[in-house]
C-alpha cells in the first residue's frame, strides 16, 4: 500500500484491510471483487491485483525464506524481496528504495542523473551491505534518509556522515542527486457516461488488463490524445436517450493527465453490469459520478 502513496492516505485502508483479513488466508479465500472495492481510491489497482494473488500463492505454497523466492510472487520486486530477505530473515540483501538512492548519491556526490544512475547507486550501496545485522542496517539507511537526508533541507548537523559526505562537501547537498529534465505529462482524453436511476449509478469493470485493471468504472470511450466530440462520444454511449452534458473531470495518472467530458442520462441499461452507488469506483470515476 506505501508503494508511491503516503503513510497518511494508507493508514486507514491498512487498518480495514486488516481487520477484514487479518492474515494470509482470510485474504487468500476473499473475491477479488471485494479486494478490489476495499482499495478503491488508493490508486496503483495493479498492487491490489497483485495482493491479492500472492496471498493465494502464500497461501498455498507457503513462504519462502530466500530473496529469489520473494521475487516469484506477483507485485514482488527487487527492493521488497531485499528487505523482506533482510528484514524477516537477517540475510545480507541490498535494500535500495528512493531515500537510500539519495543517500547514495550525497555521499558519494555521485554526477550521473537519475534515472540512469540507479544501477551505479545500488552497487555503491551494496559494497556497504555485511552480514552483521542486515535487517538493521536496511531500516538505519533507510530512516537516515527518510529523516535527516531528505529531499529538500537536509539535516546535515544531525548526520552520522557528514564528515564522510562528498556531496556536503560541495556546499550543495540538497542538489544530488542529480536529476534529469522531466519531460511534459502527455494529455488524453475521453468521456464517461453517468447513467442514474433510482439513486444508484450503472457501473462497469473494467478489463483485467490495462490502466485501472479489474475495477468498477462508469462506462466510458476509449482514452486518446484526441478530445472527442459529442457526436463522437455518443456512439460509444451504453444507452438511448436524451444525454446531457454535465460537466468534465481532470485527473494525473502516473504517466499521462486525463480530461473526461460527464455524459448524464436518468434511464434503464442492461448488458455487462450493475447498479451500485459510487463507493466502490477509483477515484477519477468518483469525481465523475459526483457531478
Amino acid at each position: 500500500m506505501l508503494q508511491q502513496t503516503t503513510v497518511a492516505a494508507v493508514a486507514p485502508y491498512f487498518a480495514r484491510f486488516i481487520e477484514r483479513w487479518p492474515d494470509v488466508a482470510a485474504l487468500a479465500a476473499a473475491p477479488r471483487e471485494d479486494v478490489l472495492s476495499a482499495w478503491a481510491g488508493l490508486g496503483y489497482y495493479s498492487r491490489a491485483r497483485n495482493l491479492h494473488a500472492a496471498a493465494q500463492k502464500l497461501a498455498a505454497d507457503g513462504f519462502p525464506e530466500t530473496e529469489e523466492g520473494w521475487r516469484k510472487l506477483p507485485g514482488v520486486g527487487a527492493y521488497t524481496a531485499a528487505a523482506i530477505a533482510a528484514i524477516a530473515y537477517e540475510l545480507p540483501a541490498n535494500v535500495v528504495d528512493g531515500n537510500v538512492e539519495r543517500v547514495m548519491a550525497r555521499l558519494r556526490a555521485v554526477e550521473t542523473a537519475l534515472p540512469e544512475a540507479k544501477p551505479e547507486l545500488k552497487a555503491l550501496a551494496g559494497e556497504l551491505v555485511t552480514a552483521d545485522r542486515p535487517g538493521d542496517w536496511a531500516q538505519a539507511l533507510m530512516d537516515l534518509g527518510a529523516t535527516v537526508c531528505t529531499p529538500k533541507s537536509p539535516k546535515c548537523d544531525l548526520c552520522p556522515w557528514r564528515s564522510a559526505c562528498a556531496a556536503f562537501a560541495t556546499g550543495a547537498p540538497e542538489t544530488y542527486p542529480r536529476r534529469a529534465a522531466k519531460a511534459e505529462r502527455p494529455q488524453r482524453y475521453g468521456a464517461a457516461f453517468r447513467i442514474q436511476r433510482d439513486g444508484q449509478l450503472w457501473l462497469v469493470r473494467r478489463p483485467d488488463k490495462g490502466l485501472l485493471g479489474g475495477m468498477a468504472a462508469l462506462p466510458t470511450t476509449e482514452w486518446r490524445e484526441k478530445k472527442w466530440t459529442r457526436a463522437e462520444a455518443l456512439k460509444h454511449a451504453p444507452a438511448e436517450g436524451a444525454w446531457k452534458k454535465i460537466g468534465v473531470v481532470t485527473h494525473v495518472f502516473t504517466h499521462f493527465a486525463l480530461t473526461l467530458d460527464v455524459y448524464a442520462l436518468d434511464a434503464d441499461a442492461s448488458g455487462d453490469g450493475w447498479w451500485a452507488d459510487e463507493t466502490a469506483l477509483p477515484t477519477v470515476f468518483k469525481k465523475a459520478a459526483k457531478l
